[in-house]
């Protein structure tokens, strides 16, 4: 009995987190929706749909910690940013239509850069540590 509603509970939650992250597509193409509120929007789509992870989930803890903090934190973000009648005008729309969220490959782009980055910088720092003093 407690694993039937553990397992109903986790249905409705991403059921849930699927209803806000239809809401936060609908705020990124509604035109009344502040610019800022656009961008965080896009770049929580874009983490939540993209394959690749922040920090990968083979790292102990930290990489299920990162989806479970970043997303709710970014949708919590744009729902401050965003006058409450449009979220709510918003939010009705996304429970009432459930389509699908479109597939971002630049999301995964934009990890995979900052991916690059982090490396690029540490090569950097390896290479100018060694060779530079």
């Amino acid at each position: 009995m407690i694993l039937r509603k553990t397992r109903l509970l986790r249905l409705a939650n991403t059921a849930r987190l699927a209803t806000y992250l239809i809401a936060l597509w609908k705020l990124f193409k509604h035109p009344r929706a502040p610019r800022v509120a656009k961008f965080v929007a896009v770049a929580v789509l874009a983490y939540a749909a993209s394959p690749i992870d922040l920090i990968p989930d083979f790292i102990p803890i930290l990489g299920q910690l990162d989806d479970l903090l970043i997303i709710p934190l970014g949708v919590a973000l744009v729902v401050r940013l965003v006058p409450k009648p449009l979220w709510n005008e918003l939010l009705q729309e996304a429970e009432r239509t459930r389509e699908k969220l479109p597939r971002f490959w630049w999301g995964a782009v934009l990890i995979v850069g900052v991916w690059l980055l982090l490396l690029g910088g540490f090569v950097w720092w390896l290479v100018r540590g060694v060779f530079g003093a």
